[in-house]
């Protein structure tokens, strides 16, 4: 799967799972660490869990797996590293804590509202 179809199938999870605020950005000749930052805000720690759980979850169905995740315990922040993509999940204190937009400010931010009402080319996921 390429990078930019694995973020936009993450952001639509997000978006599913009533993420909050979400940006991709696309960090590619920016950094070495990934192509893409996809980063939302969720209301409660909970959600934080739920959204690891359903990004794991139609990642694996679609070939790809996280390679790395931090921030579970704490559970107000949470890094998934999909290599190409990852995943910044975060409790609204922390997003304005870390301000990776900021951060990343030269990075493009990438107009997905379009992908996220479309249909999922990989449709062999499913949300829990």
């Amino acid at each position: 799967m390429e990078s930019y179809e694995l973020a936009i199938l993450l952001a639509r999870v997000l978006d599913r799972k009533k993420g909050g605020d979400l940006k991709v950005l696309k960090t590619e000749g920016l950094t070495t660490l990934a192509d893409y930052f996809v980063i939302c805000t969720a209301t409660s720690n909970t959600q934080v869990k739920a959204m690891s759980d359903a990004c794991e979850a139609a990642a694996e169905s679609s070939g790809e797996r996280a390679h790395h995740i931090e921030g579970h315990r704490d559970g107000t922040w949470l890094l998934m590293d999909f290599s190409s993509v990852v995943v910044h999940v975060f409790t609204d204190e922390a997003r304005k804590f870390y301000d990776l937009e900021r951060l990343w400010g030269d990075a493009e931010e990438m107009d997905v509202t379009k992908a996220l009402d479309e249909t999922p080319k990989h449709q062999n996921w499913r949300l829990r």
